[in-house]
C-alpha cells in the first residue's frame, strides 16, 4: 500500500514538474533568436567602440597639429613685427 503511494506521489511530482517546464521549453526558440540578435549588437557596439577609439586618437593628433600651426604662426607674426 505504502509503495502505490509513494509511486502516486512520485508521479504527480513529474506531472507537475513537466507542467512548469513546458513554458520555458516552448519559448527556447524565441530567446535564442533574441540572444543571437543581441551579440549582434554587441559586435556592432564593439565596431562602434573601435572607431570611436580611432576617432579619438584622430582629433588628439589634429588638435597636436593645430597647436604647433599656431605657434608657428605666433612666430611667423612675430618676426614680421605684427
Amino acid at each position: 500500500m505504502v509503495k502505490w503511494i509513494v509511486v502516486a506521489v512520485v508521479l504527480f511530482a513529474f506531472v507537475v514538474l513537466a507542467l512548469a517546464v513546458r513554458p520555458v521549453l516552448t519559448r527556447l526558440p524565441r530567446l535564442r533568436r533574441a540572444a543571437m540578435a543581441l551579440q549582434g549588437r554587441q559586435a556592432e557596439a564593439e565596431a562602434l567602440r573601435v572607431s570611436a577609439e580611432a576617432l579619438q586618437e584622430r582629433a588628439e593628433a589634429m588638435q597636436g597639429q593645430v597647436e604647433l600651426t599656431q605657434r608657428r604662426l605666433a612666430v611667423i607674426k612675430a618676426k614680421r613685427g605684427h
